[in-house]
């Protein structure tokens, strides 16, 4: 369903939140305080204005109680992003996510009312540790603290054995992860059973802890 958006804070994660959010078909208004950052949105966005988005007067201008959901991209400048928020919420936008440099930034702004904080240097940094040091591995999301879901691309020795001759039946079996599809070609088999057999330029999505995605070697 079509949402109105209002983006505050247009570093790399604001404004790429930004972009996809309207390239999605959402109507997206981009504040910043600096000029560069908003002409780099123009045309990407249904609306990009340099504004002080610390000023409640401004926001109120902007029509911002008019929005359904709030974003706050600002990273460095905890001050600032704390009071984005409040004047968010005050303004009645009903649904408010936020950036957070670290947890004391993001228990703040959890505390001051803010729906949902992000972590996105926590989650890049995961993210590198997975896709970097583990071999085949190609993406990883985390989906609770220590568990997540990974991507990855099987050796050599693995093909032509099914899931369960790989070890990679279920919980219960060698390697105690889930292989929760199997992405061929264009095709994506959801929920594959033990036979399935694993062929050449097959991507596995499977979900376990870090410990038991790191120690799987494919």
């Amino acid at each position: 369903m079509k949402k109105q958006v209002v983006v505050v804070g247009l570093g790399r994660f604001g404004t790429s939140v930004a972009r996809e959010l309207y390239q999605t078909g959402h109507d997206v208004l981009a504040i910043d305080l600096e000029e560069g950052n908003v002409n780099e949105l123009l045309g990407s966005v249904t609306y990009a204005v340099k504004a002080d988005a610390t000023n409640e007067s401004v926001l109120a201008e902007l029509g911002v109680s008019n929005f359904d959901v709030g974003i706050v991209g600002i990273g460095s400048d905890m001050q600032a992003s704390i009071v984005v928020a409040v004047l968010l919420k005050s303004q009645g936008v009903p649904f408010i996510i936020a950036r957070a440099a670290n947890d004391v930034h993001g228990a703040t702004m959890e505390r001051v009312g803010v729906d949902k904080v992000v972590y996105p240097e926590q989650e890049m940094g995961r993210r590198l540790a997975h896709t970097e040091f583990n071999p085949g591995e190609l993406d990883y999301m985390e989906i609770a603290p220590s568990t997540g879901i990974s991507k990855l691309r099987p050796s050599g020795s693995t093909m032509g054995q099914t899931l369960e001759e790989a070890g990679l039946a279920g919980p219960r079996d060698k390697h105690g992860v889930s292989v929760l599809a199997i992405r061929r070609g264009r095709d994506v088999l959801l929920a594959p059973s033990k036979d399935e057999e694993i062929k050449p330029g097959d991507v596995l999505i499977v979900a376990g802890t870090s410990e038991q995605l790191g120690k799987l070697g494919l």
